[in-house]
């Protein structure tokens, strides 16, 4: 069987559409701005979760989180400064990864394989960050 090399028409179609970029964009910022919105209206809830993760001070850290759930896609959705959205989302996913997910330092079960699910998971969103970047950066140059 001889593979083809060429991209479907109902793909490129759908890739050559507008709108196609920025739904990609909302869809991976969405779970960070739906994050900041329910630590905003729980700013209590937020503390104590920083609190759980031992950050201190916690009230500090859960008011960070806010923002860089906030600005973060901003940039990004708006494709201003889109590499420094990419990159304050991809360091705080990443420091997230190991600071909330830490597979590592549990013993064997489905709470470390729930754990280590969420860490690859969260290491997924860091590349998807470095490729919205990169693309971004292609699309300016060309």
């Amino acid at each position: 069987m001889i593979r083809s090399t060429q991209t479907p028409r109902f793909v490129e179609t759908l890739l050559d559409w507008r709108p196609t970029a920025h739904v990609a964009r909302l869809a991976l910022v969405s779970a960070y701005l739906l994050g900041a919105v329910v630590k905003a209206s729980d700013f209590p809830g937020a503390v104590a979760e920083q609190a759980h993760f031992g950050m201190t001070p916690p009230a500090f850290w859960a008011a960070l989180t806010i923002a860089v759930e906030i600005i973060g896609p901003m940039l990004i959705l708006t494709r201003r400064w889109l590499w420094l959205g990419a990159g304050m989302l991809g360091v705080f996913t990443l420091l997230a990864a190991f600071k909330a997910n830490a597979f590592w330092t549990m013993a064997a079960g489905h709470d470390r394989f729930m754990a280590t699910n969420a860490f690859v998971e969260h290491i997924g969103l860091v590349g998807g960050f470095v490729l919205v970047a990169l693309l971004d950066r292609r699309e300016r140059a060309a």
